[in-house]
């Protein structure tokens, strides 16, 4: 089978695509036919050795956290998926491998695709829903009559994180463009901040929660429009103590990414705000739920309309680097 693969981390990583054996299964796996496979940031960050200290890997590796696809074999001890059943997934983080025509994945990193959804699609769904879900529900553990800001929050984050956060009862905020507000205000959002006119810091205060989107330019900002006791939650920005040690890592990572995050806990700690960084993870019965959401909500996420086979897997890394995409980049099989 054909799979996108890299050799070794460099900051100028090329991706080479090979011919490789199609992948056994052990009894909890299913040995899943690529149809789509979404090419995110992550991708980025695995490939110029950004997060090997989250997770190191062994090389050639093939890339692609993110796919849907079609079920050909069933492990001896998987229950609730047959042969023909379409899903979607965000792989497990320590066996990634979607940018390839087969994958061996563990049962409970998989979901059925949501009924609205083609292959294509479903593939920008699972690694954006299940940030949304782990985001608001364990990091923030958000509860209803609560209220999150999302700055910058029109594009496809923001697609998944508004109806998951109006399902806990959320009252949710979100500034964007002007071009994005319609959208973002049919998706559920209770306000809309247009950032080309107005500046949220201004107009803002008390919230309880802010999910960043933007990184570390806006941490100051955010910071100051957030209550007492409240939690700034961050995509983008770093990891920190609290993220090495719930990870569980080694004790000289966990000192590596204090240091790291230090200024951003000193300052939180300063306003008596928590600061989290999320890496997300792989988790089937969240799917369910995300599925359930995307179903209900009538959700399509944005893809962008260029058409990317795996042959085209360069290119494709490129327009996500440094272009302007649509929506999700996606590799056709």
């Amino acid at each position: 089978m054909k799979a996108a693969q890299i050799s070794k981390y460099s900051k100028k990583f090329i991706v080479e695509v090979n011919e490789i054996p199609v992948p056994e299964i052990n009894d909890y796996e299913v040995l899943v036919k690529v149809k789509a496979a979404a090419v995110n940031h992550l991708e980025l960050l695995i490939g110029t050795g950004s997060v090997r200290l989250i997770q190191d890997y062994e090389f050639p590796l093939t890339l692609g956290n993110e796919l849907t696809g079609v079920i050909e074999r069933v492990g001896k001890k998987v229950q609730g998926f047959k042969v023909g059943d379409t899903i979607y997934s965000r792989l497990p983080l320590q066996k990634i491998g979607a940018f390839a025509e087969y994958a061996a994945i563990n049962a409970d990193a998989i979901g059925h695709l949501p009924s609205n959804l083609d292959f294509v699609t479903g593939a920008a769904a699972p690694l954006t829903g299940l940030t949304a879900y782990q985001g608001l529900h364990e990091e923030l553990a958000a509860k209803s009559g609560e209220t999150v800001f999302i700055p910058g929050g029109s594009g496809s984050f923001g697609q998944m994180a508004i109806p998951i956060a109006k399902s806990m009862g959320l009252e949710v905020i979100v500034s964007g463009n002007p071009q994005a507000r319609g959208r973002t205000i049919a998706a559920g959002a209770d306000r809309y901040i247009d950032y080309t006119t107005e500046n949220y810091w201004e107009q803002l205060s008390d919230v309880d929660y802010v999910i960043d989107t933007l990184g570390p330019s806006e941490f100051n900002h955010e910071l100051s429009i957030i209550k007492a006791g409240g939690r700034l939650l961050s995509l983008r920005t770093g990891p920190n103590k609290r993220f090495a040690r719930n990870l569980g890592l080694s004790g000289w990572k966990q000192k590596l990414f204090t240091i790291a995050g230090a200024k951003y806990d000193y300052k939180a700690k300063k306003k008596n705000i928590q600061y989290h960084f999320i890496f997300v993870r792989s988790d089937g019965e969240q799917l369910k739920k995300i599925t359930k959401i995307i179903e209900d909500n009538g959700i399509v996420p944005a893809v962008d309309p260029t058409e990317f086979y795996i042959e085209d897997i360069n290119e494709a890394l490129k327009l996500v680097a440094t272009g302007h995409p649509k929506g999700k980049v996606i590799i056709r099989f």
